[in-house]
């Protein structure tokens, strides 16, 4: 198992309960093939540096795993990327 770091940033107008099944749907994506979530840090809304798809504040997530396989990362960045509430995301190796 590899240890990854995920940080993504969500849109601001999304209510508390899609926005919990988000997070949840994005982190259950990183513990399939037997993977695990060692610690889940939401910061919550911030504001954002620079504009990103006209939105100017964010929800951030942090993410520390152990993933079983680099196809369970590659299908996480394929996800996120599709996904229209993710504004950014960053996957990190440790």
């Amino acid at each position: 198992m590899k240890k990854y770091e995920v940080m993504y940033i969500l849109k601001s107008n999304i209510d508390d309960a899609n926005r919990n099944t988000l997070i949840g749907t994005l982190n259950d994506l990183l513990t399939t093939d037997g993977g695990t979530i060692e610690n889940v840090n939401e910061w919550g809304l911030k504001d954002l540096a620079y504009e990103i798809k006209k939105e100017k504040k964010g929800y951030y997530v942090v993410v520390e795993a152990n993933v079983a396989s680099t196809a369970v990362i590659d299908e996480f960045d394929r996800r996120a990327k599709l996904n229209v509430n993710v504004l950014r995301h960053l996957i990190v190796a440790k």
